[in-house]
C-alpha cells in the first residue's frame, strides 16, 4: 500500500491550498474525506462478502465429508449386519430356537420418531409464565404488575411537604 509520511501529506496540503483556495478547501477536504469513507467501507463489505463465500465452501467441504463417513459407517454396519445374520443362519439352528430368522431381522422393529409417541404438549404461554417461581420474576426482573407511566411516577415521587 502507499506509504504517505507527514512530509508527504504536508507537501500535498500546500499544493491543494494554493490550487483549491483557502475559501473552498474545507468543503473540499470533507468531500474527500466522506468519498474515503464509502470507499473503505465498500471495500470492508466486499472482503466479508468473500470471507462468507470462503468459509461457505469449507462448510460445504466439512458437510460432505461429514456424509461420506456416516455412509461409510452405515455401509459397514450393514455389511456386519449381513455377516451376523449369514452366521446365525448357518450355524444349523433352527426357526424354532431363535425368536428371529435371517429373513424377517430387524422387521419387527418400529423406527417412530421420539415426538410421535406423546401427544402435543398444549401451547399455552399464561401457564408456563405462572409456573415460573417468583424469586427467579424478581431476580431477572420480571414485571408482575403492569403500571402506567404516570402511575410510576406518583408511586416513586418523594413526599411534599410536612407529614
Amino acid at each position: 500500500m502507499i506509504d504517505f509520511g507527514f512530509d508527504k501529506l504536508a507537501l500535498i496540503g500546500a499544493v491543494a491550498l494554493i490550487v483549491i483556495g483557502p475559501e473552498r478547501l474545507p468543503k473540499v477536504a470533507r468531500t474527500v474525506g466522506v468519498l474515503l469513507g464509502k470507499a473503505q467501507r465498500y471495500v470492508a463489505q466486499v472482503q466479508s462478502e468473500v470471507n462468507r463465500s470462503i468459509e461457505l465452501e469449507e462448510l460445504k467441504k466439512m458437510q460432505t465429508g461429514i456424509q461420506d463417513a456416516a455412509r461409510s459407517v452405515e455401509q459397514t454396519v450393514r455389511h456386519e449386519l449381513q455377516e451376523a445374520e449369514s452366521a446365525l443362519a448357518g450355524s444349523g439352528t433352527s426357526e424354532h430356537d431363535t425368536p428371529y430368522s435371517g429373513a424377517d431381522f430387524g422387521s419387527e422393529i418400529h423406527h417412530t420418531p421420539y415426538y410421535a409417541s406423546q401427544p402435543a404438549a398444549r401451547k399455552n404461554w399464561r401457564l408456563k409464565r405462572g409456573a415460573t417461581p417468583l424469586w427467579y420474576k424478581q431476580h431477572t426482573g420480571v414485571r408482575r404488575h403492569v403500571q402506567s407511566g404516570a402511575a410510576r411516577v406518583a408511586r416513586f415521587r418523594p413526599p411534599t411537604g410536612p407529614r
